[in-house]
């Protein structure tokens, strides 16, 4: 009997039905395309992120470096000797040098691995070397940070920040190369800013290669120096084999060169020092607890996650997010909102124009709860087809952003001297790259995932519910008298 009653009723009334679920359909439907967006947007800023310190990194433990002492801006000096002779000299000298943070000892890579949460831990060492080639006559020249007796040098910014280009005047005549360095772990290469590259040419460091003469260059830097897999590279006077190239996924590479942490140290003159530890956290779900811990048992260091340093992504992509996080959000809940009201409303409504019917039922001797159980289930059916509405408009949706796939851009971090990850205090190689913001275009996808699709169905059932609770509540106040005094 309530099959077949409900059945008819429903047919009879199939235009008020269709209202009520096409209210529902609406705001279940805003709240599939918000929340696949949203969930777009989250893949993106982690596209950015990885490009800062790479996949599989929830956090990272560095030290700050230290200001530079009174009278010194920090810049490496160069100093060249003076040749009493008409004919030209050629000099050439470089220097390497730790970039952007103080070293930690390398048994703080295993104290951190031993902490509680910590699913894996990798050291690896940030350097930048400038390297000046130069031709004098007389006297001495002494360069700081690209300035020096005799000419102030300009050029584009290299990787790590420092003058490039050729500089002449004074009769001196140098060139200005800087790049960066990064010593990974070769043993555990699967944390670091390496694992946001392909290896596009060559192939990758074998897990034997701990002190090698072999390095890995960015296919950016390979192309602007002509380096390939086979060439030698010259890094402070030792050579270096290429045995690969690589491609970063988005954005820039972390490091123009990589090499073995060890050949990373000697170089730098830092036995057993890294700059930075990244660290993966055995449940995502914890990451603070791992960073609070870090910072209570590991004194001195700064560890910063994934979350920190999306605070630091601008641009598009941020302003985006956070539409979509405050705007989206509370307009879907606006949205549903009004939507289970005017369902209520609408399913209330409805039962007093049936009071003679209802009436009449009961004077048959239909119980109260037999007659809101059959509004009860009326409500719900029209919640049920709003639910299947909404989840194919909301799906449709969530295609056509996909499809459409709008460009947004990420900047990432701004300073006169600083960099990118260095401001937040995180980063390692993210510090090394050039002190000038770079903006990263993202193509916007918006994945439905099953949860959201769960989500949609769960709120079609509560909005089927809370408006058969209102229809169920008129229903329930009506006596077989109403359906007399309604004949009248």
């Amino acid at each position: 009997m309530f099959f077949t009653y409900l059945r008819r009723e429903l047919r009879r009334r199939r235009k008020a039905a269709l209202v009520v679920a096409s209210g529902l359909a609406l705001g279940i439907a805003l709240v599939i395309v918000v929340s696949s967006v949203s969930s777009g947007m989250s893949k993106a800023q982690d596209k950015v992120l990885e490009s800062l310190y790479g996949l599989g990194t929830d956090m990272t433990v560095t030290k700050a470096a230290t200001a530079p002492k009174s009278g010194s801006t920090g810049r490496p000096k160069f100093e060249f000797d003076a040749r009493d002779s008409d004919d030209d000299a050629t000099q050439s000298t470089d220097r390497v040098m730790v970039q952007g943070f103080q070293t930690l000892a390398s048994s703080t890579v295993t104290k951190v691995g031993e902490q509680d949460g910590v699913a894996g831990a990798v050291g690896g060492l940030s350097l930048s070397v400038m390297k000046v080639d130069g031709q004098f006559k007389r006297g001495e020249f002494k360069q700081e940070g690209g300035t020096g007796q005799g000419g102030t040098g300009r050029g584009p910014g290299g990787g790590s920040g420092m003058p490039q280009g050729e500089v002449k005047g004074g009769g001196a005549s140098f060139d200005v190369n800087s790049y960066t360095v990064y010593g990974t772990d070769v043993t555990q290469q699967d944390l670091g800013p390496l694992t946001s590259s392909k290896i596009t040419s060559g192939r990758t460091f074998k897990t034997t290669e701990t002190n090698a003469k072999v390095a890995v260059v960015d296919s950016a830097y390979a192309k602007e120096k002509s380096l390939a897999t086979g060439k030698t590279l010259t890094v402070h006077g030792t050579k270096f084999t290429i045995i690969g190239v690589s491609t970063a996924d988005s954005g820039d590479a972390a490091a123009n060169v990589y090499i073995p942490l060890k050949q990373a140290q000697t170089l730098s003159d830092s036995k057993d020092k890294v700059t930075t530890v990244y660290v993966k956290a055995a449940d995502s779900q914890k990451i603070d607890g791992v960073k609070s811990a870090i910072q209570k048992n590991i004194s001195g260091t700064t560890v910063t996650t994934s979350a920190d340093l999306a605070d630091t992504v601008s641009g598009s992509l941020s302003t985006a997010s956070d539409l979509a996080a405050g705007v989206g959000k509370w307009l879907s809940i606006a949205v549903l909102v009004a939507a289970f009201l005017v369902a209520g409303l609408l399913t209330s409504s409805a039962v007093s124009r049936r009071v003679r019917e209802f009436g009449t039922l009961k004077a048959l001797g239909w119980k109260s709860g037999r007659v809101t159980r059959q509004v009860v289930g009326e409500a719900l059916v029209n919640g049920l087809i709003g639910g299947v509405l909404g989840i194919a408009v909301g799906l449709a949706g969530a295609y056509a952003v996909t499809a459409v796939s709008p460009t947004l851009t990420a900047e990432l971090g701004s300073s006169g001297g600083g960099a990118r990850g260095g401001m937040m205090g995180g980063g390692g190689p993210g510090f090394a790259r050039q002190s000038a913001s770079k903006a990263l275009d993202i193509a916007l996808t918006a994945p439905v995932s099953l949860s959201v699709i769960l989500t949609a169905v769960a709120l079609a059932v509560a909005g089927g519910l809370i408006a058969g609770a209102f229809g169920g509540w008129r229903a329930s106040r009506l006596r077989p008298a109403d359906a007399l005094r309604r004949v009248e």
